[in-house]
C-alpha cells in the first residue's frame, strides 16, 4: 500500500497559482480515486510565489502531499465525526439512564420501602408515604425493566444497528405516567416537610438514609426532583440527536415520531406544573381576601396584581387600593390592617365581559387610566408611566382573549335560541318538564313551595315556572290557535311585543346559573347521589354533573332540570377517599377532602360509585376524564354520558 507521498513522486502534478492560493489541483489517478469523497481548495499562503520559483519539483511534491493528505483526511473525518457524535449522544442517553435508574431505586426501594415498613407498625399513616412518593414505583419499574435494558442491548449492537429512534418511539408513550408524579410534587414536598417536623421516627429514617454513601450527600427532596426534570432531558437529547442525523437516515422518521410524543409528555408535565402553581396562587389570594367566594376555581387564572391609587370622583383625592386582574374578572380591593401578612377586602367585582380600558390625562395626577365595566367605572393612577402601560396592556390583552373565546359560543347559542324560539315555538307541542325534575322556577329561579309559589307549566316551551312568570296567555298554532298559559319570555316572542333576548330579571347571569339539562346532556358523568357536608346532618339527594366544558368542576343541582346549581365543587387538588363499610357510612360512600372542607357522597349501587370514582380521580389531578357508559337510558334516573 503506497502512501500519498509515494504516489505523488511518480505522478505528474499540474497546479495553477493565483496570488497565494492553489485554486485547483489535478492528480491524474489519485484525483479520480478521491473525487467521489471530497473536494477542496488548498491554502498555500505560507509560501510566497517568489520563493516557489526556487523550490525544486520534488520539494513541491512534498509540500503538496502534506497539504493534500491533510485535506483529504479532513474530508473523511467529517463523516466519521458525525457518526461519532451520534454515538456520543446515544451513549450519553445510556449513561444518564443508568444513573437515573439508580436514583429511582434509591427513591422506591430504599426511602419508600423503609418508610412504608415503619408505617406498617403504626408509627405514622401509610397514606402519608403514598402521598409523598405517588407513582414512583411504576416509573422505576418502567425504566429498570424496559427502557434501560433496551438501550443497553442497542448500544452493544451499535456497529450493526446505529440508531435509538425506534426504541424511543416504542416506549415514549409510557412517559405520560410522569404527569401524575409532577402534579403531586408540590403536595409531596408539603407532606414531607410536615411529617419531618411532626414525627421523630419519620425524620430519623430519612436522616439515616441521607447519610449513606448512595445518597451522595444529597437530600430526599433533591432526589425527588429528578423525575420532574427527566422528561425535558429526553427531549433535549433527542433534539440534538436529530440535528446530527442525516435527513435520509432510516432512523430519522422514528426519531421525529418519538420526539413528538416526548414533547407532548413534557408539555403535559409543564402544563400540570403551571396548573398547580396557578392553584397555589389562587389559594394564597383566597387567604388574603378572607375566604372570598369563587376564587379557588380551575377556570380562574391570575393575570396581574398590584397596588394602585384610585381617584375619588368628588374631590379627586387619591386612595390606596389593590387590584387582582383575572382572566374573567377584576377584583377592586381595599387594604386592611393585619399582623399576619397582606389582607384585603373586596370592594367591587368587575366582569371582563363588556369591560373597556382608556388612557386618561389629569394635570394634577399623572399616569392615570380608566377601567369601565357593567358594574362600575374606576379612574386609577399608576406609580409610573411604565406601570400604567403595563396595566393597560394587561387589561387589553385580557379583554381581547376573553372576547375571542366567547365570540363563537355566543353566536352558536344565539343561532340555537333563534331556531327553537322563533321557528318552532307554538307550532308543535313541547315536552313538559316533570314537576319533580326542578326545585325552582326555571325563569326567575325562585324556589318552589306548596303554599305561596306553586309549579305551573308554560304551554309553549314546557318549562316549569311560578305563577308570576306564567301569568300570560298567547295563541298556539299546535292547539288550533287557542289561548294558552305561557311564560313571559314566550309571550314576548309569540306576540312580538318586546325583545325577549335579555333575561326577565335583568340581572347578570351568575356562575351557578347554568341549566342542569344543558350540562347533563354534554357531561362526562351525571346522576343522583346522596350528599352531605357534615356527618351529623342528614344527606340530601342531589343531581350531580361533571360537564365537558368544565371538566374539573362538580355541579350540584336540586333536580335534573333546575336552571341554577345549588353549589359547585372545584375538584382539582381534592383527595378522594373510598369509604369502607361502617356504622356511619354504607359501602357505596366516598368522600372529597381538602384542608377542612369535606364533601360526603353515597351512590345507589357499587357500580355507580365506581364510575364516579373513576371520573373524579382523574379530575382531582387535572386530567380530562373519559365519558362513562350510560347506566340508564332515562337521564333523570341514573348516571349517563
Amino acid at each position: 500500500m503506497h502512501t500519498l507521498f509515494e504516489l505523488l513522486k511518480h505522478l505528474p502534478v499540474r497546479c495553477k497559482f493565483i496570488n497565494y492560493f492553489i485554486k485547483y489541483i489535478f492528480i491524474d489517478h489519485v484525483a479520480l480515486f478521491f473525487s467521489t469523497q471530497c473536494s477542496f481548495t488548498l491554502n498555500v499562503s505560507g509560501f510566497p510565489v517568489a520563493d516557489m520559483t526556487q523550490v525544486t519539483l520534488p520539494q513541491r511534491r512534498v509540500m503538496l502531499s502534506d497539504l493534500i493528505t491533510e485535506e483529504i483526511t479532513g474530508c473523511f473525518q467529517q463523516e466519521q465525526i458525525k457518526e461519532l457524535k451520534l454515538y456520543k449522544i446515544a451513549n450519553e442517553l445510556l449513561q444518564t439512564e443508568r444513573a437515573y435508574v439508580t436514583r429511582l431505586h434509591l427513591l422506591d426501594q430504599v426511602f419508600c420501602a423503609k418508610l412504608t415498613e415503619e408505617a406498617g407498625k403504626g408509627t405514622f399513616p401509610v397514606e402519608v408515604v403514598k402521598g409523598i412518593f405517588s407513582n414512583v414505583g411504576s416509573i422505576y419499574t418502567f425504566h429498570s425493566q424496559f427502557l434501560l435494558p433496551d438501550l443497553e442491548t442497542r448500544m452493544s449492537q451499535w456497529a450493526s444497528t446505529p440508531r435509538i429512534g425506534d426504541i424511543l418511539a416504542q416506549l415514549a408513550p409510557f412517559l405520560r405516567m410522569y404527569a401524575e408524579y409532577v402534579k403531586n410534587f408540590d403536595s409531596a414536598m408539603d407532606l414531607l416537610k410536615q411529617w419531618t417536623e411532626r414525627s421523630v421516627q419519620f425524620n430519623a429514617i430519612i436522616q439515616d438514609i441521607q447519610s449513606q454513601e448512595a445518597c451522595g450527600n444529597l437530600t430526599l427532596q433533591h432526589h425527588m426532583l429528578e423525575p420532574v426534570q427527566r422528561v425535558p432531558r429526553y427531549e433535549m437529547l433527542l433534539k440534538d440527536y436529530l440535528k446530527k442525523l442525516p435527513e435520509d437516515d432510516p432512523d430519522c422518521s422514528q426519531a421525529e415520531k418519538s420526539l413528538n410524543i416526548i414533547s407532548m409528555a413534557a408539555t403535559h408535565s409543564n402544563m400540570a406544573i403551571r396548573k398547580m402553581e396557578n392553584l397555589k396562587k389562587l389559594m394564597e389570594i383566597y387567604e388574603m381576601l378572607g375566604g372570598e367566594e369563587d376564587i379557588v376555581n380551575p377556570s380562574n387564572e391570575l393575570i396581574k396584581e398590584g397596588q394602585i391609587l384610585k381617584l375619588a370622583a368628588r374631590n379627586t383625592s387619591s386612595m390606596e387600593r389593590y387590584l387582582f386582574l383575572f382572566n374573567n374578572m377584576l377584583l377592586y380591593c381595599v387594604p386592611k390592617f393585619s399582623l399576619v401578612g397582606q389582607r384585603f377586602t373586596v370592594r367591587t367585582r368587575v366582569g371582563v365581559e363588556g369591560m373597556k380600558v382608556l388612557e386618561t390625562s389629569n394635570e394634577d395626577y399623572p399616569h392615570t387610566f380608566q377601567v369601565s365595566g357593567k358594574e362600575r367605572t374606576l379612574e386609577l393612577q399608576a406609580s409610573s408611566e411604565q406601570d400604567k402601560e403595563d396595566w393597560i396592556k394587561a387589561f387589553k390583552e385580557t379583554i381581547e382573549i376573553f372576547q375571542q373565546k366567547n365570540e363563537t359560543f355566543k353566536s352558536a347559542s344565539k343561532e340555537v335560541a333563534d331556531e327553537v324560539s322563533v321557528k318552532e315555538l307554538g307550532k308543535r307541542a313541547p315536552r313538559w318538564i316533570r314537576d319533580n325534575e326542578v326545585t325552582m322556577c326555571m325563569k326567575c329561579k325562585e324556589p318552589f313551595n306548596p303554599l305561596t309559589r306553586r309549579r305551573h307549566h308554560c304551554r309553549a316551551c314546557g318549562y316549569v315556572v311560578c305563577y308570576k312568570c306564567s301569568d300570560y296567555k298567547a295563541s298556539l298554532r299546535y292547539d288550533g290557535n287557542k289561548l294558552n298559559k305561557v311564560c313571559k319570555d314566550c309571550y314576548f316572542i309569540l306576540t312580538g311585543r318586546a325583545d325577549a333576548e335579555e333575561p326577565v330579571s335583568g340581572k347578570k347571569r351568575g356562575i351557578l346559573e347554568i341549566e342542569a339539562a344543558q350540562v347533563s346532556g354534554n357531561s362526562f358523568l351525571c346522576g343522583f347521589l346522596q350528599y352531605s357536608t357534615d356527618r351529623t346532618k342528614p344527606c340530601q339527594r342531589v343531581w350531580c354533573v361533571i360537564p365537558q366544558h368544565d371538566a374539573l368542576v362538580l355541579y350540584l343541582y336540586g333536580a335534573p332540570q333546575d336552571v341554577k346549581a345549588q353549589c359547585t365543587i372545584p375538584l382539582l387538588g381534592y383527595q378522594v377517599e373510598d369509604v369502607q363499610r361502617s356504622v356511619d357510612h354504607p359501602p357505596t360512600s366516598f368522600r372529597l377532602c381538602q384542608s377542612k372542607s369535606v364533601h360526603c357522597f353515597t351512590a345507589d349501587t357499587e357500580e355507580v360509585k365506581l364510575r364516579w370514582l373513576k371520573v373524579i380521580r382523574k379530575a382531582v389531578i387535572g386530567e380530562i376524564p373519559e365519558c362513562q357508559t350510560p347506566v340508564d337510558d332515562n337521564l333523570a334516573n341514573g348516571s349517563t354520558i
